[in-house]
């Protein structure tokens, strides 16, 4: 099944290596637009949410496709999506 508009995806890029969890808002041969956080800062992004606390917004990314390694639906047990609702009670798409 093809990935598709308004999904929550995980890119994971080289040159330099970063891995990011967002929202794939469109794709075209030239790259990726992308609304995302590194997943590096993932937890202490989360944590900040749930407790009210100041936090950094997602950030809106172009990700040329020379960049691209990989990009993965969000899926699992649980998601990564699923791990952000259950400790915030939010959806990510409203980030």
């Amino acid at each position: 099944m093809k990935i598709s508009i308004g999904e929550s995806v995980i890119l994971i890029l080289h040159t330099p290596r970063e891995k990011l969890l967002g929202i794939l808002e469109e794709i075209n041969p030239s790259g990726i637009f992308v609304r995302a956080i590194d997943l590096g800062y993932f937890d202490d992004w989360v944590a900040s949410i749930a407790n009210g606390e100041d936090y950094l917004p997602m950030s809106d990314y172009f990700i040329p496709m020379w960049r691209l390694e990989r990009m993965t639906r969000d899926e699992g047990s649980p998601s990564m999506t699923d791990l952000f609702e259950q400790r915030t009670g939010r959806q990510l798409g409203e980030f």
